[in-house]
């Protein structure tokens, strides 16, 4: 949702509120879908200007974002059979194990957060469906769980609570993720005029209460931020985290997720996004510097008008058409070892009223986890 004129931005914000939740999303310059590839046999990229590695990495983040059955705001305590119903594809994809390592509940309000909570009520601030049976349902499961504070619904009200009392904001935050025992994540869209001062400080305080955990076996820990698909959007917010909190000498955040764009891109679409962040920007003033590979996912959609690729054809999805990528890629300027994180998906359940609910994805996600291999529960990840 890249538009560029500030009526537009409140226009797409109102209709967001009202009948779907995003993550960020970036216009691509071609949406066609990739449903061209063949069982077995990845489609080459057509002359890459980037570096591959001989040997794959092992994919280690494979997460979904979860927006509920209410288009993210969790707004009532689920019915738990109903909520098995249509989650259980998660848990199992057919031979008892997950589909996934990582679900993310989408979304906290930030101002409620920062108002509503307290030490005597720690979940006050948090929509009433996000409750310890949920979170339990994935954990026990072996799944890592985290909460994600905002989304582009809530842009203002990051901007309020930031200017409010940041340091507070973080330390709600903290005794939220203390509570149920889950990770946060960051997700403030204001790609105008962020305040990075007070996000410093709602990190800062976060931290405070909880160090961050190079082995990541303390859940609580686990803090990451949402960035554009690209370095184009959110640019202040990729510079900031780029050059103060995913640095693998001394780093602040977990990683960061590099957020699906508008629509489905292209494959090469894809891979040019999340290769910017490879490269950095240089030639901006100030310039984005690079970001190592293991700083990052990749996200892609789960769900559209139709049923797609991704939750319904592994082998013609772009999770396996971007899997060369994703898996090989080499650092350009940040990091010594290869490949992204691995890639988030957006979204489990029903997070808009013009799309299909994705409740079944074992033939695209959940066999996409068996042919990567992937560990659960979620394993230490690479720290360079």
């Amino acid at each position: 949702m890249k538009l560029q004129r500030t009526s537009l931005l409140v226009i797409i914000a109102v209709l967001t509120a009202t009948i779907s939740c995003n993550k960020n999303e970036l216009p691509p310059e071609d949406v066609s879908l990739v449903n061209n590839l063949k069982k077995g046999k990845a489609n080459p990229v057509k002359e890459p200007d980037y570096i591959l590695s001989n040997v794959p990495a092992q994919i280690q983040v494979y997460g979904l974002w979860h927006a509920g059955n209410d288009y993210c705001t969790w707004g009532s305590v689920r019915d738990m059979i109903d909520f098995d119903l249509n989650n259980s594809w998660i848990i199992n994809r057919g031979d008892e194990t997950p589909s996934v390592n990582l679900v993310v509940l989408s979304f906290v309000n930030p101002l409620d957060l920062l108002t509503k909570t307290t030490v005597e009520n720690p979940l006050a601030g948090i929509p009433a469906g996000m409750t310890q049976d949920v979170v339990d349902y994935f954990k026990n499961a072996g799944i890592r769980v985290m909460l994600s504070i905002g989304g582009i619904t809530y842009t203002d009200d990051w901007n309020s609570a930031l200017a409010a009392d940041a340091s507070k904001l973080g330390l709600n935050a903290a005794l939220v993720a203390g509570e149920l025992e889950v990770g946060i994540e960051i997700d403030y869209e204001e790609n105008r005029n962020p305040d990075l001062v007070g996000l410093q400080n709602f990190i800062d305080a976060y931290r405070g209460v909880f160090p961050y955990d190079p082995t990541g076996q303390n859940h609580v820990a686990r803090l990451t931020i949402d960035l554009a698909a690209g370095d184009r959007w959110l640019i202040d917010i990729c510079r900031k985290a780029t050059t103060d909190w995913l640095k693998t000498d001394y780093p602040v955040l977990d990683y960061a997720n590099a957020m699906v764009p508008a629509r489905q891109p292209s494959l090469s679409d894809a891979i040019s996004n999340w290769d910017e962040h490879i490269d950095g920007k240089p030639q901006y003033a100030p310039p984005i510097p690079p970001l190592a590979p293991c700083k990052f996912t990749g996200a892609l959609y789960l769900n559209d008008r139709k049923q797609i690729p991704e939750c319904t054809d592994f082998y013609s999805s772009l999770q396996y058409a971007t899997s060369e990528y994703v898996a090989k890629i080499l650092p350009n300027g940040a990091g010594t070892t290869h490949g992204m994180l691995g890639y988030m998906f957006w979204a489990a359940e029903c997070p808009s009223t013009t799309k299909v609910c994705a409740t079944n994805c074992t033939e695209g996600v959940g066999k996409g986890s068996i042919v990567f291999d992937i560990p659960v529960p979620m394993p230490s990840l690479r720290q360079d």
